[in-house]
């Protein structure tokens, strides 16, 4: 019977990659835009956390098909070059106006990047296709000389197929998280496999900009305090512990089993409110990784962050559908250091369900009024973790491009932003709810971490 809780192990490798050739694509139809035309992007997507290039990859192995490399890169590009007519946002460039604001602009020789590379490893050298490694970075593209967080006159959508010399290849994404979030990426994603699979255009749902709709309010009406966004010089031990020494990539598969467990271990005693399983693993791991870095002092309040899908939210107007855009407001848990150390799961799965819980139509419009007064201009990472759920999309569904579903989908490098963990979906046909949940921790403290993931019941007093 499997563990519960099984630490994945990934091999330490170097992935020698040969660029082969290097293009724009360009939108194959007519699109509403013009060089000198520009776009109007929201205050949830330019908010300082979305300033960012997600990069992701795709592995797909040998296929008859996908041996013909010329037919792969044909298909794939004249597919983008569809999509591109309705998703032509992705054809543009960001530019900064004023106070600070990002917008999108057209020009002449924009486009998307594509690339196209080769290595003369196999598919099977890179070990366990399932288990997130940052050696794999090779396999997404970075410009020559680019900076961190380089967003201004770069390619929105930059794609690397990079062919194996079994005949298997893989696509590494990078997309700019300004242009969308999650399911957004997710409805593009799905769109250009579509595409490639049937030969001709398919959007389902025709996607739709009207960023607009989240224009700031004049005046504005800041409700909330957003502690999310606050600026706090860490007087705990914790940040210096994490970056004092590059951390390393810790991944483990979480049966469904064992999240059961913990979500009725999560639940009130009184029964008044319901905790989901994300509320009971974000307060377990939470817990666990403060647990682990020994975070001092104990007196020391400590910030959780995660990102809550708005759009059931907005009833007044709804959104329309095929809208690709951010909808999602960064909910804050707060808890002193002694408190997830001694206290009960259930006491931090509250924290957990009632910053979840916060996020509504008028915390979002008050997010909009409040980047717009203040515009935070530096990501926070003073004592903070910030959880990314990647559960809910249908990654693995959606990047059928005619070669099937791919062996892996999904992140790839977290050592770069330390205190991100990504909860992600086993892969698998038959993984019925394993979760793969991916974090960073100084090699000290990896022992005791994996310790503590895997007890549902510790030092801290907790009843079944």
């Amino acid at each position: 019977m499997a563990p519960w809780v099984e630490e994945l192990h990934f091999p330490h490798l170097e992935i020698p990659v040969t660029i082969s050739h290097v293009g724009l694509v360009m939108p194959s139809g007519i699109v509403p835009t013009a060089p000198g035309h520009t776009l109007y992007l929201s205050n949830l997507d330019d908010i300082i956390g979305a300033r960012v290039f997600t990069p992701t990859v795709y592995f797909y192995p040998s296929h008859a098909l996908s041996s013909d490399r010329k037919l792969v890169m044909e298909i794939l590009r004249n597919a983008l070059a569809s999509v591109l007519v309705p998703y032509y946002a992705f054809a543009g460039r960001i530019r900064e106006t004023k106070n600070g604001k990002l917008e999108v602009f057209f020009g002449q020789e924009q486009g998307a990047l594509m690339v196209e590379a080769r290595t003369e490893m196999a598919l099977a050298t890179l070990g366990d296709l399932t288990v997130p490694n940052p050696a794999w970075l090779p396999l997404v593209y970075f410009c020559p000389n680019e900076e961190p967080y380089r967003l201004i006159n770069m390619p929105l959508l930059i794609a690397q197929v990079t062919f194996f010399s079994c005949g298997g290849f893989s696509l590494g994404l990078r997309l700019c998280h300004c242009l969308c979030d999650g399911l957004g990426a997710m409805q593009f994603v799905r769109a250009w496999a579509a595409t490639a699979k049937a030969g001709t255009l398919i959007t389902n749902p025709r996607p739709c900009w009207d960023r607009e709709f989240f224009k700031p309010r004049n005046p504005p009406i800041i409700k909330y305090p957003h502690i999310e966004f606050m600026r706090i010089d860490d007087g705990s031990s914790l940040t210096m512990s994490l970056w004092q020494k590059k951390p390393i990539q810790k991944c483990y598969r979480i049966s469904p089993e064992f999240q059961a467990q913990l979500k009725a271990l999560g639940q009130p005693a009184d029964g008044k409110f319901t905790c989901t399983t994300f509320d009971a693993m974000a307060a377990h791991v939470w817990r666990s990784w403060v647990k682990a870095l020994d975070v001092q002092p104990l007196d020391y309040n400590l910030r959780l962050t995660f990102s809550v899908n708005a759009r059931q939210k907005l009833q007044n107007p709804p959104l329309k559908e095929g809208f690709y855009g951010n909808v999602v407001c960064v909910a804050c848990a707060t808890s002193t250091v002694s408190n997830l150390v001694n206290g009960r799961l259930s006491d931090t799965a509250r924290l957990v369900r009632e910053a979840r819980l916060s996020i509504s139509e008028e915390y979002l419009k008050s997010t909009l009024d409040y980047v717009e007064v203040n515009r935070p201009r530096r990501l926070e990472f003073g004592g903070k973790l910030t959880i990314t759920q990647w559960t809910r999309f249908s990654i693995y569904e959606s990047a059928d491009f005619g070669w099937g579903r791919p062996v892996y989908a999904g992140t790839i490098d977290l050592t770069l932003t330390p205190q991100v963990c990504v909860f992600l979906p086993e892969g698998g046909s038959d993984s019925s709810g394993t979760m793969v949940v991916c974090i960073c921790l100084p090699e000290s403290a990896t022992n005791k971490f994996t310790k503590h993931l895997s007890m549902i019941l510790d030092s801290s007093h907790e009843n079944c």
